[in-house]
């Protein structure tokens, strides 16, 4: 299937839109997107549609560093729970290691290794994104956030030798030499890094010991549960798609990248249809978002893919056997009550 990307990996998108005079909805619904995909920074979307978005984004705003200029804006935080493990590893080898061990658990797409030869080491980085007809933004936008990481630790002293990409220069380098440096490779043999090897011997001096422990049980107990099933990639591409209005089994199919037969072979095969899954994760998200009450039901209609507030009400009454306003009510919390 087709992989996906934590949504987290678009973080500072619309703000960057809005800076270069963009309609960030307009670009999001080009690719099958939704601002509501940064509601939730662990919300899982295409990773296709993230490069094709950012193409369109710096094609539209003439900006050839569009995704390095997303990439400036990224925090080591928009990695998820990884981030709770970088912190603590020891050494920048460790970090190094820690964030192409788990590298699937914010970026399906994303490949990553390490090699060193004498003095010298090199982080290669690459995607797998089938279909993808350009992915330069992309991959600036990846090499952008590992150098982040590494700049953020290693400090001015070790900073990293020479940031390489195999496509050509941009015509305007200032933000490149902004975020990057001014050792720049174009045309190079690999989309990297490259560091003198003694830099990965860099002791991270905020690092505890305890707390690696720790974070390294809880990182491995979901790296374990982040081995998604049909039925949970099909659920998450659901949430995506339903605020778009256009969550069908033909747009499901093509964000995973196989056709509607194989999707509903899979789903079959857990016993599961398409519209029962469209249904059971409307059910789901009614309960949290109705139970929200500072969330008004006409958003609550809208997230869920209804045409209109009547149409939401009625299907919410014959799940619930009772109107969502009604349920709000008798589910706010004692905080709620107590204000009231």
């Amino acid at each position: 299937m087709e992989p996906l990307i934590r949504s987290a990996a678009l973080a500072g998108y619309p703000q960057l839109c809005h800076t270069l005079g963009l309609d960030p909805r307009a670009l999001l619904r080009g690719v099958g997107l939704d601002v509501h995909v940064f509601s939730d920074q662990d919300r899982w979307i295409p990773a296709l549609a993230v490069a094709q978005v950012l193409e369109l984004s710096a094609d539209a705003s003439g900006c050839e560093s569009f995704g390095l200029r997303l990439a400036g804006l990224r925090r080591l935080s928009n990695l998820g729970p990884v981030s709770l493990l970088v912190r603590e590893e020891p050494d920048i080898r460790g970090v190094l290691e820690a964030l192409i061990r788990y590298e699937r658990m914010y970026n399906e797409a994303l490949r990553a290794s390490l090699h060193e030869s004498g003095s010298a080491a090199t982080l290669h980085i690459s995607l797998e994104l089938p279909g993808a007809r350009r992915t330069r933004q992309a991959v600036e936008l990846a090499v952008g956030a590992y150098h982040q990481v590494l700049a953020e630790f290693l400090g001015h002293p070790l900073r990293p030798r020479q940031v390489c990409f195999t496509h050509t220069a941009p015509a305007n380098l200032e933000t490149h030499h902004r975020v990057l440096g001014t050792d720049l490779a174009f045309g190079a043999g690999f989309n990297g890094i490259a560091l003198p090897a003694h830099a990965l011997q860099v002791v991270n001096a905020d690092a505890d010991p305890v707390l690696r422990r720790y974070a390294k049980q809880y990182v491995d107990s979901l790296a374990h549960a982040a081995d998604l099933s049909d039925t949970d990639r099909v659920r998450k591409i659901i949430e995506v798609l339903l605020p778009t209005g256009r969550c069908t089994a033909n747009e499901v199919a093509r964000s995973l990248g196989i056709d509607r037969r194989t999707v509903h072979r899979r789903l079959a095969q857990s016993g599961e249809t398409f519209s029962s899954m469209l249904n059971a994760t409307r059910n789901d998200l009614a309960r949290r978002f109705v139970a929200d009450d500072q969330r008004p039901l006409t958003e609550v209609a809208q997230l869920l893919g209804f045409t209109s507030p009547g149409a939401f009400s009625r299907w919410f009454r014959d799940q619930f056997k009772i109107s969502p306003s009604q349920w709000r009510s008798h589910h706010q919390s004692p905080d709620t009550h107590e204000q009231a």
